[in-house]
């Protein structure tokens, strides 16, 4: 079995990638997943978007699944808004960050 693919998906220009970054780093680090390592992609077109259920930048991707999309949110060349208990940000929260990449790997280790 293969390591974790974590993605970071932004739009070109996107203000909150490296926050976003900075955040998901810090995840990994803190849930003990420091050997793995994520990648940034950016998505382009609203086709792309569509096709991979892509609902605004940033947007973290852990094994192609998006751990914090709502019921209801469409696909979207656009930025997007995380609440969160302080209200909102542009960037993922970092307490439920961490327990979506738990609960990945804890799915993975079940699998071997």
């Amino acid at each position: 079995m293969g390591s974790m693919d974590v993605q970071l998906l932004v739009v070109v220009d996107c203000l909150n990638e490296e926050p976003a970054a900075v955040v998901l780093r810090q995840a990994l680090d803190d849930v003990g997943l420091s050997a793995v390592r994520f990648t940034t992609r950016v998505i382009e077109t609203q086709d792309e978007a569509e096709r991979i259920g892509f609902t605004g930048s940033p947007s973290v991707f852990i094994d192609g699944r998006d751990p914090f999309v709502e019921p209801g949110q469409l696909p979207a060349l656009a930025c997007r808004l995380y609440r969160d208990d302080d209200g909102g940000s542009g960037v993922p929260p970092l307490g439920p960050l961490r327990q979506a990449l738990k609960l990945a790997a804890d799915r993975r280790s079940q699998e071997r």
